[in-house]
Order: C-alpha cells, then structure tokens, then sequence
C-alpha cells in the first residue's frame, strides 16, 4: 500500500536557495519515499499564503491546494525554523488554513501520523519550535510520531559526527512516519 505524505515546511527566504529546515524535510521525505510513500510538498515560496481568516470564504489557491493535499494524507512531515523561540508564522499560518478540515468525516489531522521537525541556530530555538509543531498537532488530532528531530548549529561534518546522527534521525523519521501511516490504514479496513 503507498502512503500519501505531506511535506511542509522551509523558509520563505531567498529564492532559489534551500534552507536548512527545507534540506532537513526533503531529507525525511526521501526516506518516507523508500519506505513506500507518494509525497507532495508545500515549501518555500508555497507557503506564502494570505493570513488564515476563519470569517472569509476567499481562499488563495495555494491554501486551497495544502488543504486537499492534507485532505488526501494519510501522514504529515513538517518541518519549521525557529523564529524567537516559536513555529515560524508562515508555516502557523499554513497549518491554521487546516481549520478547513473541521467538518471533514476525517477532521483536521485525525488519525493521521505526523513527523515534526525544528530547526535554528542554537539548541532553545528549535527544541521550543519542535514542542510548538508537537503541540499544534495535538491539538489538531494528528498524531506526532515518538522521535521528533531537533536541528542546532550547523552539523559537524565527518563520520559520526553530529550531521550523520541528524541524517540517521530525518531518516528513522521518514520511515516511521511511513509505517505508522501504513498501520493505521491496515487497522481502519480491518475494522471498517
């Protein structure tokens, strides 16, 4: 069974550069794909969306795009910097638009695995954004799976070194993400 994956997260920053949030979520998806997943990402320039108005039935169409892509997921990846110790505002904004879910037989993220992921320049910074994206799935009914990935200061190059045991981490998160999904899939055709 393929698991379709969400990937969303990065920087709005210059075009046509990969951040480090970016390179760390394409490095998950990479191994949610090996795993056996179909993934659809919303990055960088993507997420550049209007602010999220409950009171509006105007939506852009990149929100009207993330909202069915999610719609469609069986499992999320998301990865987002840490801006003064938060989630950035462009990837809060995207998963407010979420709240089109609400009245969905499946809402929001129910039943859904999520694979979160902080990423900035020192250890505070994206530890408080991992427990934001941890927190905001919880709240949204997904489920956050057990390793989370926190990314400091830029890894220390060479074998063993802290960038390998990051890429070991985005990995075991990719493939974990990937098997949950698959899970869960099993578990709701057995009992529907």
């Amino acid at each position: 069974m393929s698991v379709r994956l969400v990937a969303l997260g990065g920087s709005l920053g210059a075009s046509g550069r990969t951040s480090r949030t970016e390179a760390a979520l394409r490095r998950a998806a990479t191994a949610a794909v090996v795993a056996g997943a179909e993934v659809e990402f919303f990055v960088g320039e993507q997420l550049r969306m209007p602010l999220y108005d409950p009171s509006s039935p105007v939506r852009g169409e990149r929100a009207r795009r993330l909202v069915e892509a999610v719609r469609r997921a069986d499992a999320l990846l998301i990865a987002s910097p840490a801006y003064h110790g938060a989630v950035s505002g462009a990837v809060k904004n995207a998963l407010d638009h979420l709240e089109d879910l609400r009245d969905d037989p499946r809402p929001y993220l129910e039943q859904r695995a999520v694979g979160c992921i902080g990423v900035g320049a020192g250890p505070q910074g994206p530890a408080a954004a991992l427990r934001g994206l941890r927190d905001i799935v919880h709240a949204l009914r997904g489920w956050p799976t057990p390793l989370g990935v926190v990314i400091g200061a830029a890894p220390a190059d060479g074998p063993g070194g802290a960038g390998d045991r990051t890429a070991a981490q985005l990995d075991a998160m990719g493939a974990e993400v990937t098997d949950f999904a698959r899970l869960r899939a099993a578990a709701r055709q057995t009992a529907g």
